[in-house]
Parts: C-alpha cells; structure tokens; sequence
C-alpha cells in the first residue's frame, strides 16, 4: 500500500506521460485461464452492399442510427453519427437514387409526437453537410398522408427524412402492420445503423421481412463494422489481445465467454473487476461489487482456468473515499480496507498490461479502465489508450468499442491512430458475446 499524496505522486510519475516507453520488466496481474466456444459461433456471412446494387430513379429505404445528443436548446451537440451516415447516403445520391431515411431518436413514449425529439435538427444538420442537395422533412407522422406524399413525390438524386421512427409503439414492438407501410416506401432496403443492429426494431427486422424480393443490403457503415469486428474475432493475427472493462460484470460476462479459447490475454479492469475479486475472496472495501454475480463469476474464473486464454485482473488500484476530485487517494494491493473505494486500476496493473498491450498485433477493446471523466482516476484508461494507439502505429490492428471508450479516446485525439472506433456500444459488446443478429441474417448474401 501506498499513501495519499505520496501514492498519487508517484502513480502520475509511473504512468501519465504521453511519451512513456512501455516498462518491459515486472511481472503483475492476477492470472487465471478459460473455456472452449462453439466452433463458428456467431460469424456472420458477408451481405451484399449499397454500392452492389442499381439504384439509378429507385426508392432506397435506407434505416439510419441518427440518435444524435441534443444539448438544453434542442440543437445537436454531436452530429457524428449523421457523418458516419454520408458515405452510403453519397453513394446513392450520386447514382441518381431517391433516398428514404428512417431512424429513430431518444426514447418516446410510442403515442404520437413529441416536439422535443423529432428529427428535425437531423434533418437541418443534414442539408449543410450535403450542400447543393434537396432534403425533405415532414415533421410529426413518419406514416401519415403527408409522408406518404412526400415519398411520392421524391425525384432523382433528392432525400427524404421521415419523422421519429419511434412517435409510433409499433417500432419497438417490431409491428407488422407498421413495418408494412413503411416497406411500401422503398424499391431497396439498405440498413446502415449498426448501432441497433442488435434489435428487433420493426425498421431492422419487420420492413426487410416485408421487403422479400426486393434487394435488401448492408450500408457502408455497417459493412465495415461487421468486417472489422467479426472479421477481426475470426481470422486475427497473433497475439490477440482483448481489454475489457466498465462497471458491470453482468455486462460482459458473455464476451468473457465467448472470448476464452479465442484470443491469447483477456485484461480486465473497471469495477466489474471487483466481483471477480470478491469471488476469489478478497477484500474490496466499499468498491462497487455484483454480489448477485459471484457463483456466475466463479464459474467464469473456473472455466478460464481449464482454457488455453489467460485472464488477467488488476493487481493494485487506486482508491478513494468518493468519486470526487478532491477525495483522498491511495492505491492499495490485493485488498481494499472498509471505507475505501476502487475507481481506477493501479500502476503495477497499468504497466502490466502495457506490456503485453505493447506486443499484441490484434487488440479489441470495450469498456474503461475506471472513472476516467473524474481525475485522478483517469490514468489507468488514458494509459490504455494510448499503449493502444502505439500499437496500432506500429501495425497493430485495433477495435474499439462502446460509448464511453470512445469518448474516452476522442478526448485524447487518439481516435485517428485506431484502425476501427464501433459506433454501436451494445450491438458491438453482442458481436463479441457471439450473437447473432436477425436484422443482419435477413439480408442478401453475397
């Protein structure tokens, strides 16, 4: 154990600096290994795209993730995912498509229209980044007569926003009927929002069932998050390294799963780590622990021991009396006394994982090391993302996933030095557990 200034003095020596070499020497970590998967679980064939199909004065239904933030005045305060989007909106509008977008945004009550959520920033946002374009908006009703109308009078080359998908129950509930007019609309189906892939939204699983027929394809966007991640999860080049964190084990249990037999290291961190910890009776202190999860989490650490992957859990941690800037700091090895809580990993941990971070040539992460939006816990994320970004520079492949990782990286201005950042936090952390998606099953096959 270290103590309090003196032990935050020395955890910003060891491990802020940008131009840290990794320390090759050392050995930390708690080392445990894991199980075998079904043989093939979870890969997904390669879908026709956009770009695969003619679209010249066709109606292209295209499905699109712009749940955009909205700050206090209703304006959009990230419009990244509405770029992530103009790929395959380019691709047909230069083709002389007539592109029909639907998305959803925030989380209505399904009974009608709600000011506050429509779509109509997107729609705004959207006509300046395709400048010379004409985008159509029809506020309130995505079904109504009015969308209907604008559908009909779509010309070459010209889009139209419909209104919040979910202003309608049926979308969450994956209606037919719903689904069945708003498949009217299209001659394609193109679904580029991998952020909901992993739903059975009517847009991701009804309309492409209603579309039978008629050719239902893969957005850019989508493309490139399925190459990468199952791409990356099939055919990976060795050492394949996976980092996983965030608060809840419950959360990523099945990745660790999935994962063991599959990739060389699995390095955990977040508090998730700490019911791993308390399963193997130690003591966390007041840390935040799923003490519903410790038979699940025993099973887990059992299994990795019979497997050819080690699992590796943080060694020290650096620990607080609250999650606040000012709170007295320690960093304490193995056991956390009562009263203290864990909230970043530690530097014996950070340089370890460094270590072994620094010679992956496959790395595939999701999920903080601890509470990096309060400093001082920010190190031990910041630390890993930029071992990461190393890596990467010196060839390495890198996946990322999960919003507050990817928040995380872009903060440091780091997301340009990782070859893929997931826009889908939830559908991304399902890839890896294994899962396989309807709304992706149902499309055309290469």
């Amino acid at each position: 154990m270290q103590h309090g200034l003196l032990a935050l003095v020395e955890y910003n020596r060891l491990v802020r600096p940008a131009e840290q070499k990794v320390n090759l020497g050392g050995l930390f970590g708690r080392q445990v290994s894991s199980i075998g998967r079904k043989k093939g679980q979870g890969r997904l064939m390669a879908k026709k795209t956009i770009e695969q199909v003619d679209i010249a004065s066709k109606r292209v239904l295209m499905r699109v993730d712009f749940n955009v933030p909205l700050d206090e005045n209703g304006a959009i305060s990230d419009d990244l995912r509405i770029r992530n989007a103009l790929p395959s909106i380019r691709s047909v509008l230069e083709r002389n498509g007539r592109l029909i977008l639907m998305s959803h945004l925030g989380r209505p009550d399904g009974k009608g229209y709600e000011p506050s959520l429509s779509l109509a920033p997107a729609a705004d946002r959207l006509r300046e980044l395709l400048d010379g374009v004409t985008v159509h908006f029809v506020a309130e009703d995505c079904i109504g007569e009015d969308a209907r109308a604008a559908v009909d009078q779509l010309g070459d080359g010209e889009v139209l926003l419909l209104e919040n998908l979910r202003f309608h129950a049926g979308e969450k509930k994956g209606d037919a009927q719903f689904a069945q007019v708003l498949a009217a609309y299209g001659d394609v189906y193109c679904n580029d929002a991998f952020g909901t892939a992993h739903r059975a939204d009517a847009s991701m699983v009804a309309v492409p069932k209603a579309m039978e027929g008629k050719p239902r394809v893969v957005g850019m966007l989508m493309d490139r998050e399925l190459r990468y991640i199952s791409g990356t999860l099939e055919d990976p080049t060795r050492p394949f390294v996976a980092v996983l964190g965030g608060a809840k084990v419950s959360d990523k249990l099945g990745a660790i799963g999935n994962l063991l037999n599959r990739v060389d290291t699995i390095l955990v961190g977040g508090a998730m780590a700490f019911t791993f910890l308390r399963a193997l009776g130690h003591t966390i202190g007041s840390s935040l622990v799923q003490l519903g999860m410790l038979d699940q989490a025993r099973d887990m650490l059992d299994d990795a021991g019979a497997s050819k992957t080690d699992l590796l859990l943080p060694h020290d941690h650096v620990c607080g009396k609250e999650l606040t800037r000012m709170t007295p700091v320690e960093v304490y090895e193995e056991n956390i006394p009562e009263g203290w809580m864990g909230f970043d990993i530690g530097p014996k941990t950070v340089e370890r994982y460094g270590e072994i971070l620094h010679d992956a040539r496959t790395i595939i992460w999701n999920g903080p090391m601890g509470a990096f939006e309060t400093d001082p816990f920010d190190v031990g994320t910041n630390r890993v993302a930029r071992v990461i970004a190393e890596a990467t520079d010196r060839g390495a492949t890198s996946v990322l996933g999960g919003g507050d990782t990817a928040a995380a990286v872009q903060t440091l201005g780091l997301a340009d030095r990782y070859s893929h950042i997931s826009t889908g936090g939830g559908a991304s952390v399902e890839m890896l557990e294994g899962k396989s998606f309807e709304a992706v099953e149902l499309l055309d096959d290469v």
